[in-house]
């Protein structure tokens, strides 16, 4: 009954938050230009830049694409489309083996199929919740998607080497062609070593989280909190058919999900601070010791064989950057290379993807490209338009990664308690975040909305039966130790850009004129 009554609570604060939050939204959409915008279908800019530089100049491109990963090959295979001609270049053309880049949610599915491309339970101390994603808008194909990244890699570059006015070429770039503070080209090294130079009045740098060229584009500086520490389960299911597993554990959340018809990819989340290295053993006496006791006992025994089977541990950072980006006309940074948040919930592929598609329909327009500094200026509305997306999916991943690695902490306990809680309520209560969580419902004030009533929810059940003065000091913890963990995360997305995008100038930015060819 006094649950039902805070909940009660709970949704009248809601409704006139979300009513607040309704009218402002509807003021904005009057005048918002939509992130997934459409601009006719006109091509693209065929005049190119020329110059001459160290090793040969290879072929006459329009646009230069560092890196064939899913950002990279997705971005090319759509300007393809649009008759451009694109060069892309990628370090290695074999089929990737990663323990990333494993999980599209819907929201990032349908971005894929925008570009003409192509739920899981939480669980603690034995108390589970089902995150499903509110897709009854959606036809039945929208759904989230697990798979082998490696395979669905080669897939898109397949895909983007289909077009005839693509060029898919092994190559590595050593550095970008500057001249007078503007990027002409780059230089890179192709299969065989030779030193070879590529010109192009845009170059587009995706070339991942390792990316060796983000230093002159961007402020670099990256965090890394923890380690995910992958291998692949067989000769086991998962409890539920179609959802992956979550548990949150001391010392480390574990995930589960299928990658094929008969591999489980298993990730355990280790702190930068406490990994052990896997050539001596330790990791697999910490598997073994302090992981595998949490495990579900239908995966139990597949874990330790897992663990047991030689090569099949893999270490991957965790990396946490925020998107600043140096503006440098004649070049254009995207996908990790760019903006990073925790991989914890598999939100990295949907912001790229999202990011492909804005940067499509920004250069749609374009005719001409040889005006660098224009181009330049126009492209910088990219950074606000990305942001409902962008921030959205980044404040979740990195709000969710501080309060799921920290359970020792009595004030963090209780704000998993109230995540778990919120989400079991139901309704719009977990509809709403796994919306936001998708992809979705890419709105940083609907974001916020949920933090508050899930934040009442919160309190209001430390309060219970009787708000004694050890119980208000719990709320009061709970409530600093959520905003400590929200305020800096969303100060690093940029206030003004998330919550306030009209009132940044870049926004109503228009393409420059240029010759119409």
């Amino acid at each position: 009954m006094a649950e039902q009554y805070i909940v009660g609570v709970a949704g009248v604060i809601a409704f006139l938050l979300g009513f607040v939050f309704l009218v402002r939204s509807w003021g904005l959409s009057k005048v918002k230009r939509a992130a997934s915008m459409e601009f006719p279908k006109e091509n693209c800019v065929n005049k190119n830049g020329n110059g001459e530089g160290e090793g040969e100049a290879v072929g006459t491109t329009e646009i230069i694409i560092v890196g064939a990963g899913v950002a990279g090959a997705a971005l090319a295979y759509s300007l393809g489309k649009d008759e451009c001609r694109v060069q892309l270049i990628e370090r290695d053309l074999n089929a990737l083996n990663r323990i990333a880049g494993e999980f599209l949610m819907p929201g990032g599915y349908l971005k894929l199929i925008e570009l003409g491309l192509g739920g899981y339970t939480l669980n603690k101390d034995g108390k589970e919740a089902l995150v499903s994603f509110p897709l009854e808008k959606f036809q039945s194909h929208v759904v989230g998607k697990t798979f082998h990244n490696g395979r669905f890699v080669q897939r898109l570059r397949k895909k983007a080497a289909s077009l005839h006015n693509v060029s898919l070429e092994q190559g590595t770039v050593t550095s970008l062609l500057e001249e007078n503070g503007i990027v002409k080209g780059v230089h890179y090294k192709d299969k065989s070593g030779q030193l070879l130079t590529a010109y192009a009045p845009l170059t587009i740098v995706c070339d991942g989280c390792f990316s060796n060229l983000r230093r002159s584009l961007c402020h670099s500086k990256v965090d890394i909190p923890s380690y995910f520490v992958g291998f692949i389960l067989t000769n086991c299911k998962l409890p539920k058919e179609k959802y992956g597993v979550f548990i949150l554990a001391d010392p480390s959340p574990i995930l589960f999900y299928p990658i094929s018809s008969t591999e489980i990819r298993c990730l355990v989340d280790v702190p930068s601070q406490n990994l052990p290295s896997v050539s001596n053993g330790e990791m697999a006496h910490y598997l073994k010791t302090l992981v595998a006791p949490k495990v579900l006992p239908e995966l139990y025994n597949s874990f330790i064989s897992a663990i047991e089977k030689k090569d099949n541990i893999r270490i991957m950072p965790n990396k946490i950057m925020a998107g600043a980006p140096h503006l440098t006309p004649g070049a254009f940074l995207i996908g990790d290379a760019f903006n990073m948040r925790h991989a914890i919930t598999g939100g990295g592929m949907t912001v790229a993807l999202s990011d492909v598609v804005i940067l499509r329909d920004l250069l749609r327009p374009l005719h001409d490209l040889s005006d660098a500094s224009a181009i330049c200026k126009y492209l910088e509305s990219f950074y606000t338009l990305r942001k409902p997306m962008s921030s959205t999916i980044n404040t979740l991943a990195n709000v969710l990664h501080k309060v799921f690695s920290a359970p020792s902490d009595p004030a963090m306990e209780n704000l998993q308690q109230t995540l778990l809680g919120y989400l079991k309520l139901g309704g719009v209560f977990s509809s709403g975040v796994s919306a936001l969580l998708s992809g979705l419902c890419p709105r940083p004030l609907s974001l916020a909305f949920h933090f508050i009533v899930m934040a009442i929810y919160g309190v209001g059940q430390l309060l219970l039966p009787f708000p004694s003065p050890k119980r208000l000091l719990d709320g009061a913890k709970l409530l600093w130790v959520a905003s400590s963990v929200l305020l800096p995360i969303i100060h690093s997305e940029g206030v003004r850009q998330m919550f306030f995008p009209l009132t940044v100038p870049a926004y109503y930015r228009t393409p420059p004129k240029g010759k119409k060819i």
